[in-house]
This record gives structure tokens, sequence and C-alpha cells, in this order.
């Protein structure tokens, strides 16, 4: 079931256990941060936390602030109306597999995955809840400064609006984008828009500075949190973030024009700011305490200003923090990585599995299992990988055999120690880095190592025979696991 509001997934949280309210006045100023921080890296994720009267400058908002979520497994599954989101990759991996029909039953499974793929296309209306109330500054009419947007961190440069859904337009063929980049605000009706160079919104902004002419650009905020993962995964280029939001929620989304420029944006969202951004403007962004666990510094972006603002009458506010793992942003990365990876395995099919544990935030550190046949093998996964869309920012890759459960850390550095021999199985290579990589010599290059840690062949240079890994039989373990059963006391 797709939902219809951001409200409507509020409710399915707390229905499921899975809210706390919050009645007490609690300052966006660091406060919400400070508890939503504890509440991130409790056990599981904790739960999602709704803070009804958010101040600002001792002022309550008349928005509520949602914050955390999807910050957990079960919540990132019922973000996309699924019981686990393996569902969702199982369905990629069938429509990626697909085969012309045998018979009845291949028939009519072909005809439901067209289905699905008939849901992503959206639909064109005139009018949607997300224009119940329109602003256009006239006095009297919200700003920027009505909407608790947080101060996350202590030294950050001011309020920076974080789960943004940043909707912007190729000029020469029309393509659209939708990308998640942070909003630092200036004042009441500007911000700034952080594009890192290789973001698709900035290829777009250069486009219109070549042109010289204001580029539109629309941002929204809440609604259905399947628009909300679309923008944050690292989908192929080229692949439109509104045709897999509609994909994700078996559901075409609706999209309306704005007032003041001429994108479309998904009907039924909380808040829509509309507005463009100026060829050739930029202005100082930063600090801002970041998903790298460390403060990015100051640095000049383009300024986006906001033409109109659009909300629903029963509107909420979206928000998240980043900083040191494990937080919320490590749920979302592991769900897109689990519904992308039969994409992966359709060019690499040796993958058995990858992992991005928290601890690499994302693009320092992954793990990738493979079913080895021969030689190097592993280097040519390393290589693929680098050269994949967002995968080219991996600082380190690690490559282990496909017995190895690349989501248990442990046992990736227990096969990275006991497999490798230094000199032979690491590689370096030149490289596109992160541009929030403070450690790279040069911003935004820098170099990657590989290591394999994987079994060696004889052709690999290891001549001496490998040993086997110590490993119990499986009928042992089930004897033991039913004397376990006898010997455990019984509970009335």
């Amino acid at each position: 079931m797709a939902y219809g509001s951001f409200s409507q997934f509020i409710a399915a949280l707390e229905k499921a256990g899975e809210l706390k309210r919050i009645a007490a006045p609690v300052a966006t100023e660091l406060e919400i941060t400070e508890l939503a921080d504890r509440e991130m890296k409790s056990p599981g994720g904790g739960k999602a936390l709704l803070f009804e009267k958010p101040t600002s400058n001792g002022a309550a908002s008349k928005f509520p602030l949602a914050i955390n979520t999807m910050g957990s497994r079960k919540r990132m599954a019922m973000a996309l109306s699924l019981d686990d989101v393996d569902e969702l990759a199982q369905q990629m991996t069938l429509i990626l597999k697909a085969k012309p029909p045998t018979g009845l039953r291949d028939a009519w499974n072909l005809a439901k995955q067209g289905m699905d793929l008939l849901h992503a296309r959206p639909k064109h209306v005139k009018d949607g809840l997300c224009k119940e109330v329109v602003s256009k500054f006239a006095p009297g009419e919200i700003t920027l400064a009505d909407i608790p947007i947080l101060k996350c961190w202590p030294q950050d440069g001011g309020r920076f609006i974080t789960l943004p859904c940043v909707h912007t337009r190729d000029p020469d063929t029309g393509e659209r984008n939708v990308g998640m980049y942070r909003m630092q605000v200036f004042d009441e009706r500007t911000t700034a828009m952080h594009w890192q160079v290789h973001k698709v919104g900035a290829r777009h902004g250069k486009r219109y500075y070549e042109r010289n002419e204001p580029m539109p650009v629309a941002v929204t905020l809440g609604g259905d949190p399947a628009y909300t993962f679309a923008a944050t995964a690292p989908l192929p280029d080229g692949l439109d973030e509104i045709l897999f939001a509609g994909f994700c929620r078996k559901k075409s989304v609706e999209l309306v024009k704005c007032e003041t420029n001429d994108i479309e944006v998904p009907a039924d969202v909380d808040f829509v700011l509309e507005g463009y951004v100026q060829p050739g403007e930029m202005r100082a962004e930063g600090p801002f305490g970041d998903h790298t666990g460390f403060y990015t510094p100051v640095d000049d972006y383009p300024v986006f200003h906001i033409t109109a603002i659009t909300h629903r009458h029963d509107a909420i506010y979206p928000a998240t923090i980043v900083g040191i793992p494990p937080m919320e942003d490590f749920y979302i990365g592991d769900a897109s990585v689990r519904i992308l990876l039969p994409v992966l395995k359709m060019n690499f099919p040796e993958i058995v599995d990858i992992a991005l544990p928290a601890e690499g935030v994302f693009h320092n550190l992954v793990f990738v299992s493979i079913r080895k046949q021969y030689a190097w093998q592993a280097y040519k996964i390393m290589h693929g990988l680098w050269g994949a869309g967002l995968m080219m920012f991996s600082k380190y890759i690690v490559v282990v055999d496909e017995d190895c459960d690349v989501h248990n850390t442990s046992e990736v550095l227990f096969r990275m120690c006991a497999n490798t021999d230094p000199q032979r199985d690491t590689t370096f290579v030149k490289n596109p880095t992160d541009a929030l990589d403070h450690a790279q010599t040069v911003a935004t290059i820098g170099s990657h190592m590989g290591i394999d840690a994987t079994r060696k062949l004889a052709t690999e240079g290891h001549t001496r025979p490998w040993p086997e890994l110590l490993k119990m039989d499986d009928a042992v373990k089930r004897r033991v696991d039913e004397l376990v059963k006898q010997l455990t006391p019984h509970q009335p």
C-alpha cells in the first residue's frame, strides 16, 4: 500500500509501536539533535520521534517535526510498505531476469511484473494537497522562519534542511532528476544548494550556466517516504527517481506543476519550496556536521532563491541528522544496497553479496563476497565497482569468498587478516573521491585501495596447499541443537 501522506506513514509507525511522541517543547537548536542521536544509537535504531512542539529561538512552530522515521530495518521496510526490503530486491531480480513465457503460469507472473512497471509511470494532475496553503511572501504568509528547521551541531554555520528532495531538469533533454542535497538557510527566502561537482543537479546547473539562464528548482519535503528513499538511492544515471518511487510504492506518482515555475512535483507532499538558482551566484556555505563524523568546512555553493512555499494543512516537517555512525542514514543506505544488488549482480554475476558497514560511512569501506572461479577475479570486481556510479567513491574494497558473511564485520576482518599477504593482495588506483573526504591531499581526487581476501590459487602465486577453514559438521550441529533443547529448563 502506498502512503497518501507523510502523516499517514507516521500513523502507521505509531500503530506498530515504532513511534514516540514528545509533547514537551524542544528546541530545534541542538536539543532535538541530542535526543535524536541518543535514540538512533540505541539498540536496533530506537524509535521514530515526533516532536509536537518544536521551538526556534523560544517560539513554537505550528508544524510538528518527525525524525528517525526510517532509522531501523523494520521502519525502512514499513516506509516501502513491505515486511522486508528484500521483497523489493526479489521483484527487481524477477524483472531483470524476465524471459518469454512458456506456459500460463509464466505468462501470469510476467503480467504481474508488467503491472508493477505500469505503476511506475507518473500521472499528471491539475491540483494537489501540497497546495492547500500557498505563500508568495505577502504579509502574514509563512517563510522559512516558520518551519522548524534544525541547527544540528554546535559549530554548524546555521540551520540546515536535511531531508530535501531537490527536483531539477536538464534544459536540453527535459530529463528530470530528484536528488538529496543539504540546504543551509541564509534568510527567510534564500538557502544554499549543496551541489557537489559529481552530482546530477550540478550537471543540470552547468547547462543553465552555459545558457546564462535562471535554473528552475523545486524542493519537496514529506509525502510518501518512497519519494525520500528514491532521492537518496544511488540509481544508475538516467533512471528517473519518480519512476523508481512509483515502482517502489506500487502506485503511480501524481505530479502537479509548481505555482511559480514549470517544475512538476508529487501532489501529496507536505511542503514545496519553489524558486530558482541564478547562474554564477555563489555564497559561502558551512560548516556542517556531516555523515563522515566530522565538520565539512566552509566552501562556496549556488544560492537558491525561493519564490513560493506551499504546504498541506496537516503538514509535518521531516528531518534527519547525520554524524558519527550508526545513524538513520545507515538504514536508508543499507536498504539501497539490498534493493539495487540485483542490478550489480546482472553486470557481475559472481557477486554473492555486498555490505557497506556503518564504520565506513558509505563510501569509505565496502565488503564484497564472490564465487571465485579464476585468478585475480577479485581485482575484476574491484575495478568494476570503482566504475559503477557512486561506487567510484569507495576508498577501500575488501573482496572475500562466498562462504563469508559480509554483514558480519568481525568475520570479514578475520578473513582479511588471515587470507592476505599485504604486498601480493593489495592494489592502489587513482579515482575521483567524495567531496566530503577531508583526508585526501586534493579535494575530490585521490587513491583507493583494494584488498583480495579470497582463498589464493596456484596461478596467483600461492603454490602451497590452502588450508581448510575450521567448520563443524552440520549433522553434529543438529544433534547438539536437540541436546540443548533437552538441557534447557522448561519455563511454565
